[in-house]
Parts: C-alpha cells; sequence; structure tokens
C-alpha cells in the first residue's frame, strides 16, 4: 500500500464497488422484468372485437376543367398558356359506417394543404362485440354527386380478438373490407 492509502480503502476499491454496481444492475434488471410483464395490458375484452376505418383518398376535383379562350391565353405569359384551367381545390370524403343497422360512425373530412388539394385521411378504431354482424359502408367522395356513390355491405363475422380493416381504393373497386 503506497501513499496514504489504507487496507480499508483497497478493499473497498476493489470489492465493495463491484459489488455495490452488480447489486444496482440487478435491482434495475428485476424492475424492467416486472413491469415488462405486469400490469397485464388487454388490448380487448374476451368477447370484443375491433373494427379499424383507415384510409387516405383524394377526393374528386371540385369543379371541371375549362378550356380557355384564345383572348384569355394572349394575355397570358408564354409560359403559362395552359389550354385548359383546373381548379386544385378538391371535394371532402363523406364516409359512413353502419352495424347492424346502426351509424356508428359519419364524418366528413377535408382535404389536405393549403389549397385543399390534398387527400383526405381517417383513422377511427371502433370496439365492438364479437359475433355475427351486418356492416354496411358508405362513401363519397364528390361535391358533384348527390349522394354516395360507393356503397358496400357484408355480413361479417369478427370473433374475439378479431381486427377488421374497412379501406378504401379506387383501382381495386372502391370499399374493401378485409
Amino acid at each position: 500500500m503506497s501513499g496514504g492509502e489504507s487496507m480499508h480503502d483497497a478493499f473497498a476499491s476493489k470489492i465493495l464497488r463491484p459489488a455495490g454496481q452488480v447489486v444496482l444492475y440487478g435491482a434495475f434488471a428485476a424492475f424492467i422484468g416486472v413491469f415488462s410483464a405486469w400490469p397485464r395490458y388487454h388490448q380487448l375484452r374476451d368477447d370484443q372485437a375491433l373494427i379499424k376505418l383507415s384510409f387516405t383518398h383524394p377526393g374528386q376535383l371540385k369543379s371541371d376543367c375549362r378550356r380557355r379562350t384564345p383572348e384569355e391565353l394572349a394575355k397570358l405569359a408564354p409560359n403559362m398558356r395552359a389550354p385548359m384551367e383546373c381548379a386544385r381545390e378538391r371535394s371532402p370524403v363523406d364516409v359512413e359506417l353502419a352495424l347492424d343497422g346502426q351509424v356508428i360512425a359519419r364524418r366528413v373530412v377535408p382535404p389536405s394543404g393549403l389549397s385543399k388539394d390534398g387527400a383526405s385521411t381517417v383513422y377511427e378504431r371502433f370496439v365492438v362485440r364479437a359475433g355475427d354482424h351486418e356492416l354496411a359502408v358508405k362513401l363519397s367522395d364528390s361535391v358533384r354527386v348527390t349522394g354516395f356513390n360507393y356503397t358496400k355491405e357484408q355480413r361479417v363475422r369478427l370473433d374475439p380478438g378479431r381486427i377488421l380493416i374497412v379501406d378504401f381504393n379506387a383501382e381495386k373497386g372502391g370499399i374493401l373490407i378485409q
């Protein structure tokens, strides 16, 4: 032992410090282990299922394009002389979800973007009882159409814990129930 280091200090630095670290690391690991399994989290009860209404869809253009007259074209700069003038604003998307004849959601979702030219996005979750249900989905993506221009009714079996997705894809036929 050199320079004023006592036998007690050497024992503390070589034995007690690593032992203390082992105890603290063990307590931290036990803390993580306990709270990773307790309290138990249940997303749904045993008699429930989940319906997710989830899609992103740009509504149709709010107004038709129009052909510019030769006089209008002459007033424009040469690089701006597109023969057609089209408004950018899109229609809001109107969606209705009914379960067993009762409407559980009706949303009118405006288009995104500063110029209201982006897509409308819907994401909602509905916890329902498990079992057989009649599901009806209606969607309108144009203010120029009266009523809903897409509809789908389907009998669905929702087993306990099942997640049913209601999506929309115009290229795949419209309303998709998966």
